[in-house]
C-alpha cells in the first residue's frame, strides 16, 4: 500500500487480539480523557460515569478505537500516583471494554496501570514516553501482546516547552522513533505490534509541529503505522493568530494533509466532524468509484 508520495507504508496494526487495517483515509482514536486538568476540555468527564458516556459518544459517532488516559500531559502539567491514576482509569476502562467492542487503548506511562487496564480487557498501550518512563514497561508490552503506541517527547511534559531545539526535527525525531523501535523489538515485541507518533506539541514550537506535519509521509520509511495526535492543539491558535479561537476547523485541516499523506491513525477529540470530513475527502477524490453508495433524491447516482 502506497501513501500520496508513492512510498510503501504499513498496512495493519496488530493489538492484543484484534487487529486494526489501515485505510484509504485515517483510523480515528477517540480521546477519552479522565482528568481534571486537560487542556482540551477542562474536565468535563473527570466522573467515571461521564467519562464512560463520552467514550461510548465517541464510538457511535464513528471512532475506531477509544484512547483513556488518567494523566494529563499538557505543558507544564504535574505527574500523578499510579494509585490516583488506577482509581481514574480503570472503572472506565472496564465499562467501555464491556460496552463496545471497539479496541481500547490505555494512555499511561505507568507499568503498573498499563498492566491492570490490559488485564482488564484494553488492547493498546500509548506511553508518551515511547516505554522509557519505567522500566517494566517494555516487558508489559512483551508479555500481554498489546498494541504499542511509542511517541516522541523532549523533556518532560513540565519541561518540554522549555526552548525545545532541533538541528532538524524531521531527521532528529525519525532518528529516536526508529531507536524506540529497535529497542522495543529487542524487547520481544513484534514490530507489527507497533505504531509511532511524532508527538505533535511535545516539545515542539509550531514550526517544530508544521515542518513535522508536512512531512510525515516520511516516517512510513520506519515500517511501522504512524499515529498523529493533533487534535486541538496550540499551534492551530497559533497559525490563525487567535488563541482563544475554536480549533475544530483547523484539526479537519490538518486531518485532511495527513490523510493525503496516508498517515494510518489519527488521535482526536472531536470524531464525527472529523470523519464526516474524511468521508467526503475520499469520495470527492480523484479515482474513488462510488459504486452506488451515494443515490441521489431524484435517482442520480
Amino acid at each position: 500500500m502506497l501513501n500520496a508520495e508513492g512510498m510503501p507504508r504499513a498496512a495493519h496494526w496488530k493489538l492484543r487480539t484484534q487487529t486494526l487495517l489501515a485505510g484509504k483515509i485515517p483510523l480515528l482514536m477517540g480521546v477519552v480523557n479522565v482528568t481534571p486538568d486537560s487542556f482540551s476540555d477542562g474536565g468535563q468527564s473527570f466522573q467515571p460515569a461521564a467519562a464512560v458516556e463520552r467514550g461510548l459518544q465517541l464510538a457511535a459517532e464513528g471512532a475506531d478505537l477509544l484512547d483513556v488516559g488518567g494523566q494529563s500531559t499538557r505543558p507544564g502539567s504535574q505527574p500523578v500516583d499510579a494509585d490516583e491514576e488506577l482509581r481514574r482509569v480503570m472503572p472506565v476502562v472496564t465499562a467501555l471494554c464491556e460496552k463496545t467492542t471497539l479496541p481500547v487503548s490505555i494512555d499511561t506511562s505507568k507499568a503498573i496501570v498499563a498492566r491492570e487496564a490490559l488485564a482488564a480487557g484494553a488492547q493498546v498501550l500509548n506511553d508518551v514516553t515511547a516505554l522509557t518512563g519505567d522500566k517494566a514497561m517494555p516487558a508489559v508490552a512483551a508479555e500481554t501482546g498489546c498494541g504499542v503506541c511509542a511517541m516522541h517527547m523532549r523533556g518532560t511534559p513540565r519541561t518540554m516547552q522549555d526552548s525545545p531545539f532541533y538541528q532538524d526535527v524531521v531527521e532528529d525525531v525519525m532518528r529516536y522513533l526508529g531507536d524506540r523501535r529497535d529497542a522495543i523489538i529487542a524487547a520481544g515485541v513484534e514490530q507489527a505490534h507497533i505504531a509511532l507518533d511524532p508527538g505533535i506539541g511535545f516539545g515542539k514550537t509550531a514550526e517544530h509541529n508544521l515542518t513535522l506535519l508536512r512531512n510525515a509521509w516520511r516516517f512510513h520509511a520506519l515500517g511501522c503505522p504512524l499515529l498523529v495526535g493533533h487534535s486541538r492543539k496550540r499551534f492551530i491558535g497559533e497559525v490563525l493568530g487567535d488563541s482563544q479561537a475554536n480549533r475544530t476547523a483547523g484539526t479537519i485541516g490538518v486531518a485532511l494533509s495527513l490523510a493525503r499523506q496516508g498517515v494510518q491513525i489519527l488521535r482526536v477529540h472531536d470524531v464525527a466532524p472529523v470523519r464526516q470530513a474524511l468521508l467526503l475527502y475520499e469520495a470527492s477524490s480523484p479515482g474513488f468509484d462510488l459504486g452506488g453508495r451515494f443515490p441521489w433524491p431524484d435517482g442520480r447516482s
